[in-house]
């Protein structure tokens, strides 16, 4: 009866995922090119509210765990865990106050309706791990941008998704870079915990009743350690609260 359940809310899942992408997508051009920054940021707020709101026709239970306070008008830096697609929405609704920007493959870049303007058109930044010089060229006047606006940067240094949840290698390629190019940031680690459930079963069907958290560990200011020890650290923090 559960497996049927899951197949029968899925498919109504993606139906709406479908239909609102093609909405936020209409919006966000309207907000960009209306309102500039502005506008567009409204759209995408409530674009990854609305996906996030979207999953609880599963059941789905989302916690955010923050026993530290997040610092305010500084430049953060959040470093996380992936465990799905659906762990994005949920951290940047969380988020929202403070302006997130990803560090995303460059192959997002197009093809995917909202979500591919989001990454071109918000302040995200679009990296070609092939070109080492793109690249670093590309994370430099990121750095310069989240620096001088006091935005968050968010980064997986996993690379990719965990599909069963146990931590991947984290690269330090791209911290040591943000850390470099946003000097007065605050280093916040995430711990994501069984959003991989919801994709137990590939793409499709998604399960049904997975409780997921999101632990928001104590900021770090970025220049207060050598970056070797932040680094340590940062992981530390990430995977030791990784169930």
């Amino acid at each position: 009866m559960k497996t049927v359940l899951s197949y029968i809310l899925s498919s109504i899942f993606y139906l709406f995922y479908g239909i609102l992408l093609l909405i936020f997508h209409g919006l966000q051009w309207l907000g960009y090119n209306i309102f500039k920054y502005k506008g567009h940021k409204i759209a995408v707020d409530i674009m990854n509210c609305s996906f996030t709101y979207l999953l609880y026709l599963f059941g789905t239970r989302i916690k955010f765990i923050s026993k530290h306070l997040i610092p305010k008008n500084v430049p953060l830096i959040i470093v996380s865990n992936h465990q799905s697609m659906h762990d994005i929405c949920p951290l940047s609704c969380y988020l929202k106050k403070h302006h997130p920007k990803f560090v995303s493959k460059i192959e997002l870049g197009k093809g995917i309706p909202a979500v591919s303007y989001n990454l071109t058109h918000g302040g995200s930044v679009l990296i070609d791990r092939k070109d080492p010089r793109q690249s670093l060229t590309a994370i430099k006047e990121f750095g310069k941008y989240i620096e001088k606006n006091k935005y968050a940067a968010v980064i997986f240094p996993e690379g990719t998704r965990s599909k069963d949840g146990a931590p991947k290698r984290f690269s330090e390629n791209g911290l040591k870079m943000l850390t470099k190019f946003i000097p007065s940031a605050y280093v916040i680690p995430v711990t994501i915990n069984n959003c991989w459930k919801l994709n137990r079963k590939g793409m499709f069907p998604l399960e049904i009743g997975v409780k997921i958290t999101f632990e928001f560990h104590e900021a770090i200011k970025a220049d207060s350690l050598e970056f070797a020890q932040l680094f340590e650290k940062v992981e530390t923090s990430i995977k030791n609260s990784i169930i």
